[in-house]
């Protein structure tokens, strides 16, 4: 049932701000129903994307409330809960658990800055593991954290602990995403967690994706996740295809100022982020605008599942 519910499409989902950086719960809204709408399997709230760290823990409660109450159990809901200071991301959990609110799973990240060991990553998820109720996906993005979470240690924390469901990999190293589909235990699930190489990952035996780009774009982006995971790589590669100059343009100038510019300028949000965070600069604007027209201009072309 687990492994079901998180097949295919989740989107880790932006939090808009008004001019004067509050939450934007109108825009929020606005995303959400984007989202069903365009098929999406499953939504994040709180993730990186999200830009959590800036968001104070009022802030979150009011954001996951909103997020449960506006999916109104539509698709599943993941909250995300995790930091470099363990004590505290133990509590985040216990809180989430505690709240007895409809949430389908945790998404925690592994510990960033401190730059643990394998041994301290390791020990970071037992704790986390054994105190939530919830499926625990794990959350490797060493770009940012600083620190890998190796495949053996990956195939350690599935084998101890059932509650520890998945692994988001977004280490782009396909190798040891190779590795952790080769030894991981039949139910544990590896999600991509880099929009560019989806595809390859589904191909070598992911379960799907956790998106940015899908937050503009989930329609395109789910459709081509499904065909996949039913092989059918030819179509699903032509929709990437489609999507591949815009999931670059994401990126150029950091996440999530790439996907806020897109969502702007498909009109859903108001293009705004929280310091130190800034929106793109107007060539990569233009740049965004410009790919946009052209996946427009093809759109009714592109594969659908039969």
């Amino acid at each position: 049932m687990v492994k079901k519910m998180f097949q295919g499409t989740g989107v880790a989902i932006v939090t808009p701000f008004r001019d004067d950086e509050s939450i934007d719960f109108v825009s929020m809204g606005k995303v959400i129903e984007h989202l069903i709408k365009g098929k999406v399997e499953y939504i994040v709230a709180l993730g990186t994307t999200g830009e959590s760290v800036t968001l104070n823990p009022e802030e979150k409660a009011a954001v996951v409330s909103f997020v449960i109450e506006t999916v109104n159990n539509r698709v599943p809901v993941v909250v995300g809960a995790g930091g470099n200071n363990t004590h505290e991301v133990v509590q985040a959990v216990k809180t989430v658990c505690d709240s007895k609110l409809p949430v389908a799973a945790i998404l925690s990240v592994s510990p960033y800055y401190n730059k643990p060991t394998q041994e301290g990553i390791y020990q970071h998820f037992k704790k986390i593991a054994s105190v939530s109720s919830l499926p625990v996906i794990i959350y490797n993005v060493p770009s940012r954290t600083g620190m890998n979470i190796t495949a053996d240690t990956t195939i350690r924390l599935a084998r101890a602990f059932k509650n520890i469901v998945a692994t988001k990999e977004a280490s782009g190293n396909l190798n040891q995403i190779n590795h952790i589909l080769k030894n991981k235990p039949k139910d544990f699930m590896v999600i991509s967690g880099d929009d560019q190489i989806t595809l390859p990952m589904i191909a070598l035996g992911a379960s799907g994706a956790i998106s940015v780009s899908a937050n503009a774009f989930p329609e395109e982006f789910s459709e081509m996740v499904r065909l996949a995971l039913k092989g059918k790589l030819r179509k699903a590669q032509e929709i990437q295809n489609a999507l591949l100059d815009i999931m670059d343009a994401h990126f150029v100038e950091g996440n999530p100022a790439g996907v806020k510019a897109s969502l702007s300028i498909k009109k859903l949000i108001h293009n705004n982020l929280r310091l130190p965070l800034c929106p793109v600069s107007s060539s990569t604007y233009r740049m965004l605008q410009s790919h946009i027209e052209q996946l427009e201009s093809v759109k009714e072309s592109l594969p659908v599942d039969d």
